[in-house]
């Protein structure tokens, strides 16, 4: 006789865990890290917190998570510039994505990384250092194509490739903080076109 073995199965989630993910990242972007606390995040996201515990962690982790889902959902422009045919429109192109990111109109007028970096400033902080990772990524990413850049003859053969990239993450820091502080659109456009004339290594590729 055949014995037939039936697996105790969890009680199915009676929420959507993207949907969820997706309302804490709204909410850490909007308030920041430490200013969004639980009863926040379970608010926002419809769930209790032993739901919030088994489905994403702790606090932390959930906040790294709402983090990988901001790099891959808002910040696709960082990848699509680097594949730009010259180093001016790499540049152009990832500054008008940060333009475009901070002034939609249904998300915070912010970019998640740079506000999270300045609230988490400890270095000794976990979540400090995974920021810096991200940030040190992109500047990797971005100084390798500056060199190809210099490689193809685009770029001066004298080019200090690792500090343009440094100039490019620190002035997309400045425009999220120029739109945090009100700053429209039309004047963001207006700043970046004035960085780019300003750059003597990309005046040659200016039109």
């Amino acid at each position: 006789m055949e014995t037939k073995s039936h697996s105790v199965q969890g009680r199915p989630r009676a929420f959507d865990i993207d949907v969820a993910l997706d309302q804490a990242l709204l909410l850490f972007w909007r308030k920041g890290y430490l200013g969004t606390s639980l009863t926040d995040l379970t608010e926002a996201m419809s769930i209790n917190r032993p739901s919030l515990y088994a489905a994403f962690g702790n606090k932390e982790t959930l906040f790294r998570k709402a983090l990988d889902r901001y790099r891959d959902r808002h910040t696709p422009y960082l990848r699509d510039a680097l594949e730009e045919p010259t180093a001016r429109r790499v540049i152009e192109r990832m500054m008008q994505g940060v333009v475009d990111l901070v002034t939609q109109p249904d998300t915070p007028s912010t970019c998640l990384v740079a506000q999270s970096l300045l609230a988490c400033a400890d270095p000794d902080d976990p979540l400090h250092q995974k920021l810096v990772e991200y940030r040190a990524a992109d500047e990797i990413a971005i100084r390798d194509r500056f060199e190809r850049a210099v490689s193809e003859g685009d770029l001066p053969p004298d080019a200090d490739t690792a500090a343009l990239a440094r100039f490019v993450l620190t002035f997309n820091f400045g425009l999220s903080g120029q739109a945090a502080s009100g700053a429209s659109r039309t004047e963001l456009l207006q700043v970046v076109q004035t960085a780019l004339q300003a750059c003597p290594a990309l005046n040659s590729d200016m039109e």
